[in-house]
């Protein structure tokens, strides 16, 4: 399991996401609030979700 990291785009006050990549997800949690969990993605959701949102 990869490092969590945070979008560039994040703003100074914190009110982003961090990202880790794993072997068959993508996990993503709340950078304020870490220890409320994350939710995981499968390759396939991811890439659809990161497809969507560049447009």
């Amino acid at each position: 399991m990869n490092a969590w990291r945070k979008s560039t785009y994040s703003n100074p006050g914190g009110n982003c996401v961090e990202v880790r990549d794993g072997r068959r997800a993508t996990d993503v949690r709340d950078t304020r609030h870490r220890g409320a969990g994350h939710l995981s993605f499968s390759r396939a959701e991811w890439a659809a979700l990161v497809r969507t949102a560049r447009r």
